[in-house]
């Protein structure tokens, strides 16, 4: 399996910089998200991780570092953390991590949120 590297970018659109590592199983999502066809972007993701999930069935872990995403990129990250819970539910050995800026309460509140979705432990770790 190889891995998915996808640079990140600030055009008229922020493109977040992606890095899944197939060896160790530590994935990073970082920088910001805000796409014009989101879900198109997101995909390629969901399959490499439904892909590592199936074949490798290594301990992942994943590693958010976004500083801001919109509404459309807040339902995939939903999607990958959902991905993840699955994988758990079903033996897998998942760690996430959320990095975000102490000062940013919002940030704080919407990893709450989604720990309540998606029924999954997320590690709020301080930058």
């Amino acid at each position: 399996m190889k891995n998915l590297e996808i640079p990140g970018s600030r055009d008229v659109y922020f493109i977040p910089a992606v890095s899944f590592d197939a060896e160790s199983g530590v994935c990073s999502i970082s920088g910001e998200s805000y796409l014009e066809e989101t879900v198109k972007f997101y995909m390629p993701l969901y399959e490499w991780l439904r892909e590592f999930i199936s074949t490798a069935k290594k301990p992942i872990e994943f590693n958010f570092k976004l500083t801001y995403f919109n509404t459309s990129s807040s339902r995939c990250i939903l999607d990958i953390l959902n991905i993840l819970k699955d994988y758990e539910d079903n033996g897998g050995v998942v760690t996430v991590n959320w990095h975000y800026d102490e000062e940013d309460t919002d940030m704080e509140e919407e990893v709450e949120d989604y720990m309540i979705e998606s029924e999954l432990k997320i590690n709020l770790v301080p930058m």
